[in-house]
């Protein structure tokens, strides 16, 4: 990957790592409910949600640093009196969808394995609401190219 930020070099590839083992886990799984495997489901279900959970980490890490990036780069404009800092801030999260739009879908997304490992208890029509907003956002991409964050 030639991209000029170590957070992005990290980042990146190690979410497509931990994203890749929750898939296989998650294949394996799908092997052991049609009869084709006999695995412990739980331990399997388990391990899929942990690399699900890195994979969405990593997501959440590299977003909050283009963030970070995106306010750093525009800070003079974010401090001068023609704009007011909300209408500063929305203009901001228009040139940059990329980024809103990924941070959305992660946020949503980050609290499902959570439940599913435990750490958070939310009852399932959150989790399913949250999967629906999360659905939307990665629809978006599809409808929008320019609403995709690159490199991914």
């Amino acid at each position: 990957m030639n991209y000029p930020s170590l957070i992005v070099r990290i980042t990146v590839p190690l979410s497509k790592i931990s994203n890749a083992i929750f898939l296989l886990c998650d294949h394996l799984l799908w092997a052991t409910r049609v009869g084709l495997a006999n695995l412990n489901t739980e331990r399997w279900s388990n391990m899929a949600n942990r690399y699900w959970l890195y994979s969405i980490i990593m997501n959440l890490i590299r977003d909050i640093y283009e963030i970070n990036h995106i306010l750093k780069t525009h800070q003079r404009k974010l401090s001068s009196r023609t704009m007011t800092r909300k209408n500063s801030m929305l203009a901001l999260a228009e040139q940059h969808k990329d980024v809103v739009i990924d941070t959305l879908k992660n946020s949503c997304d980050v609290f499902i394995p959570l439940t599913a490992l435990g750490y958070t208890s939310l009852s399932p029509g959150i989790i399913g609401f949250l999967g629906v907003v999360s659905s939307l956002a990665g629809i978006f991409p599809l409808l929008d190219p320019m609403a995709k964050l690159t490199p991914s």
